[in-house]
């Protein structure tokens, strides 16, 4: 992006740590225009108007950091000034020891400085932790908007210290929101859903390994007895979880949540779960439409000119642990909610094939999700029925 250009205002809300609207307004070439035009008057006084609202900076020094597995590179700059040399620490306390004290040296406050971080993996959550902790502005950013921006940018090479650099970039011309480390009952209910998907998977395993061996004429007892204990084992194992989730859904932080989620038929346990914890019990979307996006359960039009007119897909990006969750709640809601089972048969009977209109009624069913959360009001599947006998009625 050009340096001078004005950049559009612009918020896409596809994570729970998403880049937020820019609050670092560049100044605009208000005399590049002809004020002889009928329109210009108009348009200086809105963009001197627009400017004098706009805020001003929020930070003071601005940090970059690229995250690997063992290390990390930062750089940093102060006001859009030249860029401090980019400098690789260790993936170690003495590490984030040492970059908090090469950032102390610049003498801005921790408050006044915005450190942006790629979400690479989990290896940027203790740095991010650690540096929250004595009060600096993080904002985590999704790694296809970082790559985006660097591509806008006239570079062709890529090294760690680069990306640092452009990161630091980023962090100057969009202000992206800032992050907070979520409460505890995110991770009690997160780890617990990725432990059970994994034990999910390694039953599974063993069930395919047991009926492959019971294929052949001869069957040998230990090797099936051992597959028989595993298969167990992991029974119990996930059993164990679910009991300690519904607990945690019972009692923990969000138990209100979850019982208004429990009233919506086809919503049970573990899509409750993933609901709450993807979206940090809907903190993390501003609407329910930012919701379904976030679940990429919304179709993307694939449009341009007059000779483009590609089919709208709902694509893979979005979290797909929770579309997964909300289209498996289909299968029930499509039969047990009047809500749903109208939707979807709806677009069956329009022609609409089955995985798109379970598709859509997934999108229905978050959107059900968070107006119940964010209403607070538990799900009534007589709602509809009840406005059309009213208009009736009057």
């Amino acid at each position: 992006m050009p340096k001078n250009s004005p950049h559009q205002r612009w918020q896409l809300e596809s994570a729970p740590y998403r880049v937020a609207e820019t609050t670092y307004h560049e100044e605009r070439r208000l005399l590049s225009w002809n004020l002889a035009h009928p329109l210009a008057a108009h348009h200086v006084a809105w963009e001197v108007t627009m400017a004098l609202a706009a805020p001003a900076p929020q930070y003071l020094l601005f940090a970059g950091v690229d995250i690997a597995a063992t290390s990390f590179t930062a750089a940093w700059t102060r006001n859009g000034s030249a860029h401090e040399r980019a400098r690789t620490f260790a993936q170690t306390p003495d590490g984030f020891a040492a970059f908090q004290a090469a950032l102390a040296r610049s003498g801005v406050d921790p408050s006044k400085t915005l450190i942006v971080l790629e979400a690479t993996g989990s290896y940027w959550v203790t740095l991010a932790v650690t540096l929250h902790q004595p009060g600096y502005a993080l904002s985590i950013v999704n790694p296809a908007h970082a790559h985006a921006f660097a591509r806008s940018l006239p570079r062709r090479a890529k090294t760690d210290l680069l990306d640092a650099h452009v990161l630091t970039q980023f962090a100057a011309e969009r202000q992206p929101s800032p992050w907070t480390p979520p409460e505890q009952i995110y991770h009690e209910l997160r780890q617990r859903l990725l432990v059970r998907d994994g034990l999910l998977s390694m039953r599974q395993q063993a069930r395919n390994q047991r009926h492959a061996l019971t294929q052949w004429p001869v069957h040998i007892a230990g090797a099936l007895d051992a597959l028989e204990s595993v298969i167990a084992e992991l029974d119990m194992r996930i059993t164990t979880l679910e009991d300690e989730l519904a607990t945690i859904l019972r009692d923990g932080a969000w138990a209100e949540s979850a019982d208004l989620l429990g009233s919506i038929s086809g919503i049970g346990l573990v899509t409750t779960a993933w609901l709450l914890v993807a979206t940090l019990n809907f903190t993390a979307c501003s609407s329910a439409e930012s919701a379904a996006a976030y679940a990429g359960l919304v179709p993307l039009a694939h449009e341009s000119g007059t000779r483009v007119r590609g089919r709208a897909r709902i694509g893979h990006s979005g979290n797909a642990r929770l579309r997964t969750a909300l289209y498996m709640a289909t299968l029930s809601a499509a039969r047990y909610n009047p809500a749903i089972r109208a939707h979807y048969q709806r677009l069956r009977a329009a022609g609409k094939p089955s995985k798109v209109a379970r598709c859509a009624a997934a999108r229905k069913l978050v959107q059900l999700a968070y107006a119940v959360v964010t209403k607070r009001q538990r799900f009534d599947p007589h709602y509809g029925k009840q406005s059309e006998e009213a208009g009736r009625v009057q």
